[in-house]
């Protein structure tokens, strides 16, 4: 099973949890695209997993996905 399909199968709360808190979603969104990538063949994926490895562009992105799981109930490009 892929860490994606783990991520979605969270409760709502403590998706936003583990995005919320600064460390943890700088690692949570590197397992989550690294496994997007690694069982999706798009392109994106990868692009979108190297910016998350960069800290900065990680922690950005995990911010812009907190407030995707707020809105959308999903992570961007997932």
């Amino acid at each position: 099973m892929a860490i994606v399909d783990s991520f979605k199968k969270l409760p709502r709360l403590v998706q936003i949890l583990l995005l919320l808190i600064p460390g943890v979603n700088w690692i949570t969104e590197v397992l989550v695209r690294g496994s997007a990538a690694l069982h999706g063949k798009a392109v994106q994926q990868i692009v979108v997993l190297i910016l998350a490895i960069i800290p900065i562009t990680g922690m950005i992105l995990g911010w812009a996905d907190l407030i995707w799981c707020l809105l959308y109930k999903r992570l961007i490009l997932t």
